[in-house]
């Protein structure tokens, strides 16, 4: 059986990175990469992946990426993923470019798109860390998490600008103009 992994969070400013595997056990309709879905569709997929499918979900948090970097955080979540479903899985499928030099992982651009298992991997991986943000915006509510989820939106920009970082933004992702003024400031 195929596990199809894929990931959410590699890009934004603030949260975690999420990387999911999914190996379904049955058919589930209307899959696609989560960014072509819609909020309320990837939701209502979300709780049939998961009753569909073997899968497992790592959360690595931003102090973690900033210590180690994104590329070892999703080798080694990734690896974890792959000790988890070992058992259920014959081979492993990544979304993108590059196997991270993992033996036994292959990855294919835009498999988020085209194959199944890693379309439910990309919907649990988003829904998963869409809800975390959702979550850590009731903490952090002067950030608006649940708006943009962390991304580098313009709002969400203007927000670091009057408030400096919060715990969960990443220090290593540099913010091109603000962060000469954050670091005048000494707001983090």
């Amino acid at each position: 059986m195929l596990c199809g992994i894929d990931e959410a969070g590699r890009g934004p400013l603030a949260g975690p990175l999420v990387v999911v595997g999914v190996i379904l056990k049955e058919k589930v309709e209307g899959l696609n990469d989560s960014k072509q879905l819609s909020e309320k569709k990837r939701e209502k997929l979300f709780d049939e992946i998961k009753q569909k499918s073997f899968y497992h979900v790592v959360f690595t948090d931003s102090k973690t990426i900033d210590e180690k970097g994104l590329s070892a955080c999703l080798k080694l979540s990734i690896k974890e993923i792959m000790e988890n479903l070992k058992k259920e899985a014959s081979s492993f499928l990544m979304d993108g470019n590059t196997s991270f030099g993992i033996q036994n992982l292959q990855y294919k651009i835009k498999a988020d798109a085209t194959v199944e298992e890693v379309s439910a991997a990309s919907i649990l991986a988003k829904v998963s860390r869409d809800n975390y943000m959702k979550e850590i915006a009731l903490k952090f509510p002067k950030y608006i998490f649940e708006k943009h989820k962390g991304y580098g939106t313009k709002a969400h920009i203007e927000l670091i600008k009057e408030y400096g970082r919060c715990e969960e933004h990443r220090t290593t992702f540099k913010i091109k103009g603000i962060d000469d003024i954050l670091n005048q400031d000494s707001l983090f």
